[in-house]
Order: C-alpha cells, then sequence, then structure tokens
C-alpha cells in the first residue's frame, strides 16, 4: 500500500502496529531521517532502546546475512511491549530478506521499518511494497510541511495557543528552513514557552528564528534606512573595531534596500511585498521593514541602489581610495538623503 499527500505524515505520526512492515524513502536524508525516528518514537515511545524493544540492523548486512531480520523480528524481548526492527540505508539487494520477513510475520512480531535513500520506479523495494496488501510504502519529497504537520509539532512541544499570524511566521520559515533546523527551532520555542500560557506571538518566532544576517550589520543598516544619523558614528565604529570588511556591509546594505523596494513597487503595497521575500521576514522586523519602504518610497529606494551599486564597483575596483571611508561617506549620504516619492 503506498501513501499519498497528507495522509503520509498523519500515518507516519501514528503507525498502524498491525502491519508487518513501513518503508520509508526519500533524496532528502534530513527528511528521511526525521521521519523514520517519529514513525518509530509512536510504535514503541522513548525508552525502547533501554528495554530492547528497538533492534537496529544496517541494511547493507542483510545481503551477508539475510535470516538476520527474520530472526530480530521472531525474537522474544525480555520487556512487554511493541517491539521494531529498524533498518538503515538499505539497499535494493536487501528486497529478498525482507519480503521473506514480511511473507513470515505474525501478529505479536516487532514491526519492520525499512529506511531507504531515493528509490527509482523500477527499485526492488517499491517493488514489494507498493503493491503489498499490508506493507506501507511511504515516499518523502522535498516539499516543506504543512500546516496539519508543523500544528502536531507545536503540540508536542507544549505549545497549544498559536494564533493565525504566528502559523503564517512558522509556515513561512518552513519554507526557509532546513527540515531539522526547522524541527530544532520549535523545540527551541517549546523550551522558550515553557510555563508561560499566553499564546506564541511572532516577536517571540523572531527572537529564537536562526539568524540571517550578522546581528552588527544588521544594526547599521536599520539605522541607514531609518536616517538615525546621530546614532551612525557610533554604529561604524562598532563595526570598523570587528573587523568587517567594507565590501560585506555594502552587500548587505544593497540586499536590504533591494527588499525594501521590491516591496515599495509591489502592486499589493509593502504589506505584501515583504511577504514575499525569501528568506521571509518575521514579527517586528516585518514591521520595522514596511515602514521603512513606506518611508523611503520607490524612487528613492531606486536612488539609493544606485548609490551602493556604484560604491561596491568602487570597492572591487583597484582604487586606491580607503574602503571603510569610501562606505562610510555613502552611507552617511543616504542617511541625510530627503523622503522620496512613491
Amino acid at each position: 500500500m503506498i501513501l499519498k499527500g497528507p495522509e503520509i505524515s498523519r500515518y507516519l505520526a501514528r503507525p498502524d502496529p498491525t502491519r508487518p512492515a513501513l518503508l520509508i524513502y526519500g533524496q532528502d536524508a534530513m527528511r528521511v531521517a526525521l521521519k523514520r525516528a517519529e514513525a518509530v518514537k509512536a510504535l514503541v515511545g522513548d525508552h525502547a532502546e533501554e528495554e530492547m524493544r528497538l533492534t537496529r540492523i544496517p541494511g547493507a548486512d542483510l545481503r551477508k546475512d539475510p535470516a538476520a531480520l527474520l530472526d530480530a523480528v521472531k525474537a522474544v524481548g525480555f520487556f512487554p511491549g511493541q517491539r521494531v526492527v529498524l533498518v538503515d540505508d538499505t539497499p535494493d539487494a536487501a528486497a529478498p530478506a525482507i519480503a521473506s520477513a514480511i511473507a513470515d510475520w505474525k501478529s505479536g512480531d516487532a514491526v519492520i521499518v525499512i529506511a531507504a535513500g531515493g528509490l527509482n520506479k523500477g527499485s526492488a523495494l517499491r517493488k514489494l511494497f507498493e503493491p503489498h496488501p499490508a506493507a506501507v510504502c511511504a515516499p518523502i519529497y522535498d516539499d516543506p510541511p504543512g500546516e496539519e504537520e508543523i500544528s502536531r509539532w507545536l503540540s508536542e512541544a507544549g505549545l497549544r495557543e498559536v494564533p493565525r499570524d504566528a502559523m503564517r511566521d512558522l509556515l513561512a520559515l518552513s519554507r526557509a528552513l532546513d527540515p531539522g533546523d526547522f524541527r530544532q527551532t520549535v523545540e527551541k520555542l517549546g523550551l522558550y514557552k515553557h510555563g508561560d500560557d499566553a499564546p506564541l506571538t511572532p516577536a517571540e518566532i523572531a527572537l529564537l528564528a536562526p539568524a540571517t544576517i550578522e546581528a552588527e550589520v544588521d544594526d547599521l543598516v536599520d539605522c541607514v534606512a531609518e536616517r538615525r544619523a546621530k546614532e551612525f558614528g557610533a554604529l561604524m565604529r562598532r563595526i570598523e573595531g570587528q573587523g568587517i570588511a567594507p565590501v560585506t556591509i555594502c552587500i548587505a546594505a544593497l540586499r536590504h534596500f533591494r527588499a525594501l523596494h521590491a516591496a515599495a513597487s509591489d502592486p499589493g503595497g509593502p504589506g505584501a511585498g515583504i511577504g514575499r521575500l525569501r528568506p521571509p521576514v518575521f514579527g517586528p522586523r516585518r514591521d520595522r521593514m514596511i515602514r521603512q519602504a513606506q518611508d523611503w518610497g520607490m524612487r528613492a529606494l531606486e536612488d539609493a541602489i544606485h548609490q551602493l551599486i556604484d560604491t561596491d564597483l568602487v570597492l572591487r575596483s583597484a582604487s586606491k581610495a580607503p574602503t571603510m571611508a569610501v562606505m562610510e561617506r555613502m552611507l552617511l549620504r543616504l542617511c541625510m538623503m530627503p523622503r522620496g516619492s512613491r
């Protein structure tokens, strides 16, 4: 039996222990590992290894010792409870041993969980599992998790109150991060909110989301974008003290002002434009960038981008001008620019 669409994540969250075997496969090793761990935990709980109810077999070993899988499936455990035999990195050559174990499987035997990499349509493992009436095949695609799956992870992390604006930011974050990083972020949110019954906020998500830019440079670029000329000098000295290269500052500023320009020129308005940015922007930072885009306007932002591009060319040229001074003067000019029209 092959699972499709949303039923894949639903089944892996609560696998049926009366079915003899489950095949989980996909190109992304991290996604397969996360789903495999989720399915095994749902079947045998957190203490299965301590209670000797989880047996691990490398897939390559089944070619040398095909009987090892059936022996593990039939073994009687010392502790009561459901048992699982997990076969990792399973090659197609292991299909005959797995087929034999499934054929001899009886109620009360250990459930067989098979994890594999990308399998093509002619794969022996897929040909075994997909048409089988009792075994289950779960292909794992590179799609980001959906709202239903994220809601389940949040619930497992102890987060019950998640308003729509927070869920919107989590969905955007799930599309920007690797699955392992996103799961870690959800777990961090759960720890951060432990004992706090207040609803999860976009600000808390922004606080714990992995940073996408050097914080000090980010502060400097915000200072320029908000024309806080009085604070500019102190921030610039701090950046210099950290040894950050002028071209790094220029690239960060250019990326930021291009994002503001995309937002200011969006037909749906700056809010819609910021919502389309990749990587996504969250919480208070999102609101801050919307205000910056509205304050500058499209024409002034175009002018700022042209100045940043010209400066970038100077920094990368053979010019003997002091590069940090060139960068500082250009940013100060942007700080002093009058507001533009939209």
